[in-house]
């Protein structure tokens, strides 16, 4: 597996200072998403709804809006 592309802006485009530690969002050779976010599993596993579950090797992870948003371009439909 191994990554095709970003999705969205690069950090630096987000306005990072560093440009090199921030949230992102690559789409894989398989097809899947790979992304870089701040790890919250422990914060917000019990806030999951009842339909939602996490498998023990799966992690919550939060990705800041403006990521996400720019990234939405970039997101194929299917």
């Amino acid at each position: 597996m191994k990554i095709v592309r970003r999705i969205g802006a690069s950090p630096r485009e987000r306005g990072s200072l560093a440009g090199d530690t921030c949230p992102d969002i690559f789409e894989l050779s398989s097809g899947d998403f790979a992304v870089i976010g701040t790890e919250a599993t422990a914060a917000l596993d019990g806030e999951l709804p009842p339909d939602a579950a996490r498998a023990a090797h799966e992690r919550i992870v939060i990705v800041s809006r403006e990521t996400l948003v720019r990234a939405k371009a970039d997101i194929p439909n299917s």
